[in-house]
């Protein structure tokens, strides 16, 4: 966890008024010297990590997800030769997502007609459903 920036202010307002040494501050304020020193370098704390990705290139997978949509993040990751972790952080990035099962594919479920009548009058009886 980060401290926010009026915190190291704060901190090096004190050094200034009072004159104290790193080390004090270290003692009065219970921060590490290599926090203090990074402090120093750079008083604002960094809020998002931008960095491209190094091995995935972003556009090539955007096009084969368009080309290849039911393709499997295993698949993926071999034509692109990276791992499938690799391939679901750069999917994320992307904001790609997997299409959920739709209704009409699950399994039918055997419910009692009384439950049937109860939900609609218009569903027909199970045995009128599958033909038996």
């Amino acid at each position: 966890m980060g401290f926010p920036l009026k915190f190291r202010e704060h901190v090096f307002k004190v050094k200034k008024e009072e004159g104290l040494s790193m080390r004090e501050l270290v003692k009065r304020f219970r921060i590490g010297l290599g926090t203090l020193i990074r402090w120093r370098k750079r008083i604002a704390p960094i809020e998002k990590r931008n960095k491209p990705s190094k091995k995935i290139n972003l556009k090539a997978l955007a096009e084969d997800v368009k080309t290849n949509p039911d393709a499997y993040q295993r698949e993926r990751a071999a034509r692109f030769g990276v791992s499938k972790h690799g391939i679901y952080w750069a999917l994320k990035k992307l904001g790609v997502t997997y299409k959920k099962k739709p209704f009409s594919t699950r399994r039918l479920t055997l419910l009692p007609e009384q439950t049937l009548k109860k939900k609609s009058k218009n569903i027909k009886p199970l045995k009128e459903q599958l033909s038996i």
